[in-house]
């Protein structure tokens, strides 16, 4: 089997540390398998997505080496590679599954889904339960609606049966009947859902595994209901542990620094960062924690994976920035330090030679380039 993953990140903020580990993973399951590395952008959120955040997302993967085979800078076979430029394939294709019986036209407003949900919830079962109203609607009513401009979603028709699958993280899981009702595939603005549209794209991209993290578990379910109702086949998938911070809580902006971009503002490694992220949620078979994450091939396997929590310390990081930091020598330390240091500084205006010394002396005494800058006045003012 030809493996092919894909990295799906959406444009709407800076590439999380997060992401990065999942592109990581993806990245690195690839070249171990002779396969192809992917890169597609979910921009269907068309209010937050912007251009710019791709743009710097995709320089922040480039910084990390992080290289993709196919994606929307560099084409391939199976474009195109934004989700914004592919929405008639999702119309078409729900639009199908409507003739096939599969999906429907659904015409409950925001008021009706209310009153339907708060019924529901009154009555202690799931809220989704009378969110059906439509689901047998004749076809031709059906088009009376909408050819007189009622506003409608398209919604899936659950088969109603228990899913199971076999994660390559966490084993068999099993979804409840009951779990989702008749879901939305296609908004009434006529943009479709996650859930939907990240489907098509693994069928027709034809991609082998999935690789994300633990908080998408549940959308499989959604996910398989639609690959069964489309014959295609369904992909490996492989949930790797949720980021946490110290107090065990899913990481945010409140444990500090969270997006690759502000790491490579602050001058860190990327090979350190590479090094620590493969490492959360991953061990390596000889039990190494310093390795060169590019040289792993096929020692990338997925029975390393842990289903834990993975502790995202930010000091460890800076351990790991610290080791390769000090392996720098010669002109490409001082190259390294040399960008963190203040413009100011008399530093700048020494000879290669000196800058050479200067950095070999003070780089077993700092963890991250920027703390150079408290030495300086050991050389230039005592």
């Amino acid at each position: 089997m030809s493996v092919r993953v894909r990295f799906a990140p959406s444009p709407t903020g800076y590439l999380h540390i997060g992401g990065a580990r999942t592109a990581l993973y993806s990245y690195l399951f690839a070249r171990g398998h002779g396969g192809k590395y992917i890169l597609r952008i979910e921009d269907t959120d068309l209010e937050r997505s912007k251009r710019e955040f791709e743009e710097v997302q995709i320089e922040d993967l480039k910084w990390l080496g992080i290289t993709h085979d196919e994606g929307p800078d560099v084409g391939g076979d199976f474009g195109p590679y934004r989700q914004s430029e592919r929405t008639q394939m999702y119309i078409d294709i729900a639009w199908q599954l409507v003739k096939e019986g599969k999906a429907y036209p659904c015409f409950l407003t925001s008021a009706e889904l209310e009153e339907l949900t708060a019924k529901a919830e009154s009555e202690k079962i799931a809220p989704h339960t009378y969110h059906t109203k439509y689901r047998d609607l004749d076809p031709s009513e059906a088009k009376k609606k909408i050819d007189a401009g009622e506003e409608h979603v398209i919604r899936f028709k659950n088969p109603g049966k228990t899913w199971t699958f076999k994660d390559l993280v966490r084993g068999e899981v099993t979804f409840p009947v009951d779990m989702v009702g008749d879901w939305v595939i296609i908004r009434s603005s006529g943009m479709p859902v996650y859930n939907y549209c990240c489907v098509i794209d693994d069928w027709k991209m034809e991609m082998s595994h999935v690789m994300r993290a633990e908080e998408h578990l549940n959308n499989t379910c959604r996910q398989l209901m639609l690959y069964e109702a489309l014959g295609a086949k369904v992909p490996e998938f492989a949930h790797v542990s949720l980021l946490v911070g110290e107090d065990r809580q899913k990481l945010s902006k409140r444990h500090g620094a969270t997006s690759v971009k502000q790491y490579r503002d602050q001058n860190y490694l990327p090979e350190a960062i590479n090094n620590y992220l493969c490492l959360l949620g991953w061990s390596h078979p000889e039990e190494k924690d310093i390795f060169d994450v590019r040289a792993l091939g096929e020692t990338f396997s997925m029975n390393r994976f842990s289903k834990s929590p993975a502790l995202y310390d930010i000091q460890k990081l800076n351990f790991f920035n610290a080791h390769y930091l000090r392996a720098l020598s010669g002109a490409d330390l001082v190259a390294h330090i040399e960008k963190s240091i203040e413009s100011s500084s008399p530093f700048h205006k020494q000879t290669s030679d000196w800058k050479i010394t200067c950095c070999e002396l003070i780089k077993e005494k700092i963890q991250l380039a920027s703390e150079a800058n408290s030495f300086m006045p050991l050389f230039f003012e005592k």
